[in-house]
């Protein structure tokens, strides 16, 4: 099975984000890491691929339990901000490969996981190659931030995004990841799903619209439209100078 968005080109569609992703984009919750000790047997030794591992932000999740980490990252951009944001810690690999290559040796790794990246791969060959770097009894974890719409605020921003945004439907990317998921894991993959929130200021809510890879850039006719219906938004729904912005941490694991 090949994804069908992959003439988007997802190795560049970030390029231009770098900023506004390190700063806007949310981490991840802790209680994966609780979830994947207590029943899939993660330890400070486990080995992780950290696949389309982007700024760092679920690496560095396993990098602060104690794990060591090869993100694997095909963005120069993007792995350039991870290198800066991880520098400092010694049991972190970044490396310049896609997720169908990782260059990882056979039998390597103890888990794979994808934080925000499971969409974009090739997953035929992708297949082949994570089955070549996980260890016998190892596993894979896809790992999905998702918007939460249960709060007027959230339904309100999901309808200006979609009335704005470019490609917005065609890179939603929800088909395509339940598509690839029923294919990719076995029948005994199982999904947790973790409570996740920031709180925005008005800059924060700007730059979080303007990390993702659908929204219309300043020389774009759409970009002015949407920075309006984002204000109106923001002064409706601010709490003190903030908004309140729900994700559900969605993780799919199996072998």
């Amino acid at each position: 099975m090949q994804n069908p968005r992959l003439h988007h080109d997802p190795t560049r569609r970030f390029s231009n984000r770098v900023e506004n992703y390190v700063k806007y984009r949310p981490g991840y919750p802790p209680a994966i890491l609780t979830y994947l000790q207590s029943r899939y047997g993660l330890t400070s030794a486990s080995i992780i691929a950290d696949v389309g591992s982007g700024t760092g932000l679920l690496t560095k999740l396993f990098l602060d339990y104690g794990c060591w980490v090869y993100g694997i990252e095909p963005n120069a951009e993007m792995r350039q901000a991870a290198e800066q944001f991880l520098g400092d810690y010694p049991l972190f690999t970044s490396v310049a490969a896609a997720a169908e290559a990782t260059t990882l040796p056979d039998a390597s790794v103890d888990f794979i996981t994808a934080g925000q990246a499971f969409h974009w791969f090739d997953f035929a060959p992708t297949q082949v190659e994570f089955r070549r770097i996980l260890r016998p009894r190892g596993y894979i974890a896809l790992i999905w931030n998702s918007r939460h719409p249960d709060s007027p605020f959230m339904q309100a921003y999901d309808q200006l995004v979609g009335q704005w945004a470019i490609q917005y439907d065609t890179l939603h990317h929800q088909s395509t990841r339940e598509e690839g998921l029923a294919w990719f894991l076995s029948e005994q993959m199982e999904k947790a799903t973790f409570a996740n929130e920031v709180w925005h200021d008005w800059e924060g809510l700007r730059g979080r619209v303007l990390s993702s890879s659908y929204a219309p850039l300043p020389d774009h006719p759409n970009h002015a439209p949407l920075m309006a219906g984002l204000d109106e938004l923001f002064n409706q729904y601010q709490q003190n100078g903030r908004v309140q912005f729900l994700y559900q941490t969605e993780m799919f694991i199996g072998r």
